[in-house]
């Protein structure tokens, strides 16, 4: 038997879909709100019910999600993963564009700590009030350390 042809009886509630998945019932619902996870069948008393498949999926998400992958991009990769004729380099130019920009957002923050590292080196951290942090903050120069 298939996920999607689960009886009733064998589906989850909200809460032990968040045990299972790891993700909580706030985001859950989120998830679902936004597209990410397909709309839950619900009961005669309007209770969500969901399936196995239901936890892969957001598994899935969580996974993306720990490796800063954007909603749409998640998106994407929901897609990808669903279809079996896919190529798997649409998979790779999607996973090495996000390298990139998480490699950009390193650099950029190294940028700051080293600027920051600097400045905290030029500080005597005594009690007196000079401090060359603070000078630096409020320059309106950005590009002055």
């Amino acid at each position: 038997m298939s996920a999607n042809t689960l009886t009733a009886s064998k589906q989850i509630n909200i809460g032990k879909l968040a045990q299972s998945s790891g993700v909580n019932a706030k985001l859950i619902r989120y998830y679902e709100s936004i597209g990410l996870l397909p709309e839950a069948r619900r009961t005669e008393a309007g209770y969500r019910l969901y399936s196995q498949s239901d936890i892969e999926r957001l598994r899935f998400v969580r996974r993306s999600r720990s490796l800063g992958f954007g909603i749409d991009d998640i998106r994407q990769l929901i897609s990808l993963w669903q279809n079996q004729n896919r190529a798997s380099s649409e998979v790779k130019h999607l996973a090495m564009g996000h390298v990139q920009a998480l490699e950009a957002k390193i650099a950029e923050m190294q940028a700051m700590s080293d600027v920051l590292r600097e400045l905290a080196q030029r500080c005597q951290g005594d009690d007196q009030p000079n401090c060359p942090i603070l000078h630096n903050l409020a320059q309106t120069n950005l590009a002055s350390l």
